[in-house]
């Protein structure tokens, strides 16, 4: 279902063990609006898996004739951080949405096009794939978190909100919880028909049907 047959099964068994946070998912949540947002949530690239840097670096060699096509054509993508971890590099954005979070860096992913557009998911579309085929998995994930187990117990799959956003650090507020699509919409659907896509393909790839779990009965 995704290109990452590794991280794929390892997804599914934890998605297959997950609680599902229920109150979470009756949060309001708005409809990404990519004009709106321009991208907000790619706007510090992507943390990678080796198995994700080492298929996408073919993808991209194997499909530059038609990543070009796109006006795309970078040169570097990957970079190592001084932890050890891989990431996709991040070029300057002039131009960020309007209520671009002001302790978020001023950058974009070096995978969007000049439209803000994944270019991994407009060549999957091309390809005749599902759209998140190539797409890293914590990328099309977003702004769903899935958090691991303490002790031996079940992962949750839940929501950041500003309380317990994974990211938060000193001087740094957070993440998910801060993106347009992690903010609550007092006007949006609930979260569970916001996020109908993910939780979809989540369903799909772990064999659990997570639409029917948080319909309300």
């Amino acid at each position: 279902m995704i290109a990452f047959p590794s991280i794929q099964n390892e997804l599914a068994r934890q998605i297959r063990e997950a609680r599902v946070d229920h109150e979470a998912f009756e949060k309001p949540l708005r409809i990404c609006e990519l004009a709106d947002c321009r991208a907000t949530c790619c706007h510090d690239g992507v943390y990678l898996e080796i198995e994700e840097r080492d298929i996408l670096a073919d993808v991209i060699a194997t499909h530059a004739d038609q990543l070009a096509s796109y006006d795309w054509n970078e040169p570097e993508i990957f970079q190592q951080m001084a932890d050890g971890r891989w990431k996709s590099i991040t070029l300057p954005d002039p131009a960020p949405a309007e209520d671009f979070p002001a302790h978020f860096p001023k950058t974009r992913c070096v995978f969007l096009d000049s439209a803000h557009r994944c270019v991994l998911q407009r060549l999957a579309m091309d390809e005749g794939r599902h759209p998140w085929f190539w797409k890293p998995v914590s990328c099309w994930m977003h702004p769903l978190l899935l958090k691991p187990g303490r002790h031996g117990g079940r992962p949750e799959l839940t929501l950041a909100t500003p309380e317990n956003d994974p990211a938060a650090q000193s001087g740094y507020p957070g993440f998910s919880a801060f993106t347009p699509c992690g903010i609550p919409c007092q006007s949006g659907p609930p979260a569970h028909q916001t996020l109908a896509p993910e939780l979809d393909l989540l369903g799909r790839i772990a064999g659990r049907d997570l639409a029917r779990e948080l319909s309300p009965t």
